[in-house]
């Protein structure tokens, strides 16, 4: 599990950068990331991420299911925090702040939220250049919209 901390957090080796990757599948792949973060990624946490394609970021149906697909691929495969976040710092300042939402929704999925997703979104936050009363109004959104 070290292993795993240590690459959503940026440390371990270092790894080749992902070039020019859509910021909305590099968003996918951390709302992957942060449902990874409890060791479970359930169809429930999944169909979270696709609705939040839809909702926030005005996709259809069908481009939420292939850029979900694309960020469960990336996810999987050995990129950084760092490297995902350079991709949706490209989004507009509300985009990032709609990002920090939907991870909150991604860890309130199942129930229950745990220090370790709470720490993960403060990090991709502060990478995401969301200061904390943006990210505190983002939680407070999640809650309400929480299952």
């Amino acid at each position: 599990m070290t292993g795993f901390f240590s690459r959503l957090f940026g440390g371990g080796r270092p790894e080749a950068p992902v070039r020019d990757l859509d910021p909305y599948e590099a968003a996918a792949a951390l709302f992957v990331e942060a449902a990874l973060v409890d060791g479970v990624y359930a169809n429930l946490e999944s169909d979270m991420v696709a609705e939040l394609l839809v909702t926030s970021f005005d996709m259809n149906a069908d481009r939420a299911d292939e850029v979900l697909q694309r960020g469960e691929q990336i996810a999987e495969e050995a990129t950084d925090t760092h490297a995902l976040t350079r991709h949706v710092k490209t989004l507009s300042e509300e985009e990032r702040s709609r990002v920090i939402e939907g991870l909150y929704r991604v860890s309130l999925a199942d129930g229950e939220a745990c220090k370790y997703e709470d720490s993960f979104i403060r990090h991709v936050a502060s990478l995401l250049h969301v200061d904390d009363v943006s990210r505190a109004h983002a939680r407070k959104r999640a809650e309400l919209n929480a299952p």
